[in-house]
């Protein structure tokens, strides 16, 4: 069974930052071969959320929340092991970062850039493209965005 823990940076235990961070760069840099900047500031503002999904002791999803605008969220680098994929990780991860915004009163819209061959995953909760498609770091993309209110 996934158990979900939601963090502050500065309340990740060290073992967390790494098994987080060690599993984004396994994920979008070894097995997409997409070579690009992983650390940015967003995981230490003090906006950012982090969300670790863990089944059996380890982080098998991650994603984090931070605040984009005054009334919009974002939702970035979500990711599922391979191992945990198609086990119900990423919906328990997604099912709970919206929950997390729900619950922010400003909070009016709720953003994500997604690599395009998830689009049909957003959209079964509600997310809808905003834009054209882009390539980031090589990478089909699209913003998406779900509407709160």
């Amino acid at each position: 069974m996934n158990q979900i823990t939601l963090k502050r940076f500065n309340e990740l235990s060290v073992d967390e930052l790494y098994d987080f961070l060690k599993l984004r760069v396994d994920v979008f840099v070894v097995e997409q071969s997409c070579p690009y900047p992983e650390l940015d500031n967003i995981d230490k503002a003090l906006t950012t959320v982090h969300f670790l999904v863990r089944h059996a002791g380890e982080i098998v999803a991650y994603g984090r929340c931070y605040e984009k605008t005054d009334n919009i969220l974002a939702l970035g680098r979500i990711v599922v092991s391979k191992g945990a994929r198609g086990n119900g990780s990423a919906k328990t991860l997604l099912r709970a970062m919206l929950a997390y915004c729900g619950n922010h009163s400003y909070c009016n819209v709720v953003f994500l850039s997604a690599q395009v061959y998830l689009k049909a995953f957003y959209r079964a909760f509600g997310f809808e493209e905003i834009g054209e498609e882009y390539l980031e770091d090589g990478i089909p993309h699209q913003d998406m965005q779900l509407n709160l209110q």
